[in-house]
């Protein structure tokens, strides 16, 4: 049976942050994952995790200038210094909460993306990761959402981390963004089983709750689990209105949370 992180960066947001773990503790979840955890003190996240037996499950390294429209500086040439210090940030937060997967987000090519900038920091990141346990994940991206990313493609990033050929070294599948790019959600589950570390789910098109249409999600979370999956599917939705009012479609889709 999958098990379900909710995404606090997208999910409970009718409350501040640091109150979403609470949130999700209430809703039943027993794991978590967000975007950045950098504006706050990793201190007061773990107080939170232990307080409600909650486990981080992912994040991802700092990406740039987020805010002015960057997505991302690994594969982004010249931001090599900048990579390495984000990554070392990102591991001692890791370290702190015990989040075992950290996402490398590429770039964007408007800014200068290179694959061979993208292999060395991929390969630096594994490394340094390796001795903390910690798993470093590239994810594709679909373009309608994210124009421009330089990964777009399941084929792609498994030819990256063939490159990189490091053993924590993976794939985070995103099961809305392979849907929306290239279809083909249940073929792809089962080839690219043995490179995935992390599902993500979401409604196309508009990245809502999961659903049975237009993707089946009855019919993906079964195919994941006869992969043999035993890890993590991060809830990276938009609740269509308040979070606990859409929280009906685990049944929906035979699973718990």
């Amino acid at each position: 049976m999958p098990r379900f992180a909710a995404n606090l960066s997208l999910m409970f947001t009718e409350v501040p942050f640091l109150d979403r773990f609470e949130a999700a503790a209430k809703a039943g979840f027993k794991g978590v994952e967000f975007l950045f955890p950098y504006a706050f003190d990793s201190a007061e996240i773990r107080s939170r995790l232990d307080t409600l037996d909650l486990e981080v499950v992912l994040f991802n390294l700092p990406p740039g200038h987020w805010d002015e429209g960057e997505r991302g500086i690994a594969a982004v040439r010249g931001r090599e210094d900048e990579f390495a210090a984000g990554l070392d940030l990102a591991l001692r937060y890791a370290d702190v909460l015990g989040c075992p997967r950290l996402h490398a987000m590429a770039g964007l090519d408007v800014h200068g993306c290179d694959r061979d900038v993208y292999l060395r920091n991929l390969r630096l990141a594994a490394d340094w990761a390796r001795g903390d346990a910690v798993d470093i994940l590239i994810e594709p991206i679909n373009t309608f959402d994210m124009p421009g990313y330089f990964l777009t493609t399941t084929e792609a990033a498994r030819d990256i981390l063939a490159d990189i050929d490091a053993t924590n070294a993976g794939l985070q599948f995103d099961l809305y963004h392979r849907h929306r790019m290239q279809g083909g959600v249940l073929e792809a589950i089962a080839e690219f089983a043995f490179l995935t570390r992390h599902y993500q789910c979401a409604s196309p098109p508009d990245r809502s709750e999961p659903a049975c249409a237009p993707l089946d999600y009855k019919s993906v979370f079964q195919a994941i689990d006869a992969s043999g999956f035993a890890g993590w599917i991060g809830c990276e939705y938009k609740p269509r209105a308040a979070t606990i009012d859409g929280l009906g479609w685990p049944a929906i889709c035979g699973v718990t949370i």
